[in-house]
């Protein structure tokens, strides 16, 4: 019975959206605050002299999503919007940076593989994210309220 709640969508509590996608998400935006918080502000506190100015924008981008995914913890619909940011921006990074490398046999062993492999990891970000709520939530226009 608890398995069958898990995937059946929720119309009052999360908006037709099913519990297992607000599990997973929550389970997401945990992950987000642990790993990518710790590496990017221990980075940014522990910091010394000037920083290149790249760099120091992607540290302060990766500490304030990882920050705000304590919200996403309490609200995990409303936060949706980092996670569609990271899943783009890691498969963009994965498109222009490991894919040509990894087509040319240079990926193993180069300064980008690390990140390759954590990266490769997002597929399973993606089926947390209940993609119909986002379509209609954020992209499909919103219908006028009848009079």
């Amino acid at each position: 019975m608890f398995i069958q709640t898990l995937f059946t969508p929720d119309r009052l509590r999360y908006d037709g959206v099913r519990p297992i996608n607000i599990y997973l998400l929550r389970f997401l935006y945990f992950l987000m605050f642990a790993f990518v918080g710790w590496d990017s502000w221990s980075a940014i506190i522990t910091h010394q002299g000037p920083w290149e100015p790249l760099r120091a924008v992607a540290f302060c981008v990766w500490a304030t999503y990882a920050t705000l995914s304590v919200l996403g913890l309490l609200q995990p619909l409303r936060l949706l919007p980092i996670v569609v940011f990271m899943i783009g921006y890691k498969l963009l990074w994965l498109a222009v940076v490991a894919l040509p490398l990894w087509r040319a046999g240079t990926l193993a062993g180069s300064p980008a593989e690390p990140m390759a492999m954590v990266f490769l990891w997002i597929p399973l970000a993606m089926i947390a994210v209940p993609w119909g709520y986002v379509f209609r939530t954020f992209v499909l226009p919103r219908r006028p309220l009848a009079a």
